[in-house]
């Protein structure tokens, strides 16, 4: 995985990345992964803090890993699953507020972007 958040600036990976986060499952799979921080969770953590559990959870992770969101790593005999891609996530929220009120006759001043 590249570390450059640059390449992420890109219509076509912003939107593939939306896409893999446009499941409510997979939206709570990568927050409690975010809120776990580096060290991740087992992978049977991971499914009783999100509900999500068996081949539905592998299924997810598949796709939030294939979207450079998630890893997963062996541990002995169990799979820690991360939310590594801090500066992905970061790079996707600058994606859609890079151009903030660029086209707006009246832009608000009371808030700022990057």
């Amino acid at each position: 995985m590249e570390s450059s958040p640059d390449k992420y600036l890109n219509l076509t990976r912003a939107a593939s990345t939306f896409a893999a986060l446009g499941s409510e499952q997979r939206l709570e799979v990568l927050r409690v992964l975010v809120r776990a921080g580096p060290e991740g969770l087992a992978i049977g953590e991971l499914g009783a803090r999100t509900g999500v559990t068996g081949s539905t959870l592998t299924h997810h992770m598949k796709i939030l890993a294939t979207a450079d969101l998630v890893k997963q790593v062996k541990d002995g005999r169990r799979i820690i699953c991360i939310g590594a891609a801090y500066e992905r996530m970061q790079a996707l929220s600058d994606y859609l507020l890079q151009e903030c009120c660029a086209d707006s006759a009246n832009p608000d001043t009371e808030h700022a972007h990057g």
